[in-house]
């Protein structure tokens, strides 16, 4: 059973750094693309970055040049590096994972974490 697991949200000023972690098990993860995506209430869940499994990133327009995916195979982990945070980056985080590739749509995916909240305050 795939299991991921986010942690590292929290609340910080604008301006302000986090890094985020998914430790993933349950899954071959070398083979696996990760993904983050970023939901707040009563919006569409929305894609932020994504690394394949051949180390190949993309990013969502909004956190180019701010945000940056990287993975550690040997601790079966993706990290999501955020600086120069804005207010309008607060939302709750998701994991996603789905073999091999994959872009921004989340119906391609169907393993995600619980989520860890992102606060950042102006």
């Amino acid at each position: 059973q795939v299991q991921l697991v986010e942690s590292g949200g929290g609340l910080v000023q604008a301006g302000g750094s986090l890094r985020l972690s998914c430790a993933a098990s349950g899954l071959n993860f070398n083979y696996y693309a990760m993904a983050w995506f970023r939901q707040n209430p009563g919006k569409a869940r929305e894609f932020v970055a994504i690394i394949r499994s051949d180390g190949g990133t993309a990013y969502a327009d909004s956190v180019k040049g701010r945000l940056a995916i990287s993975r550690d195979n040997a601790k079966n982990t993706v990290y999501l590096q955020m600086n120069s945070l804005k207010p309008e980056d607060t939302a709750v985080y998701y994991c996603a994972a789905r073999p091999y590739t994959g872009g921004p749509y989340q119906q391609d995916y169907n393993n995600w974490g619980q989520g860890t909240q992102v606060t950042v305050s102006s």
